[in-house]
């Protein structure tokens, strides 16, 4: 639980500084990612 917890804590700190709608989608892609890769885990 505690990975899940940090995975979205920098998942959010990651989103918030997105400068662009461009750039928030990549960040979105790449927290969705680690989520997938942890959860393989």
């Amino acid at each position: 639980m505690k990975k899940f917890t940090a995975l979205l804590l920098a998942a959010t700190f990651v989103l918030a500084g997105c400068n662009t709608v461009r750039g928030m989608g990549q960040d979105i892609q790449k927290a969705g990612s680690a989520l997938e890769g942890a959860g393989k885990k």
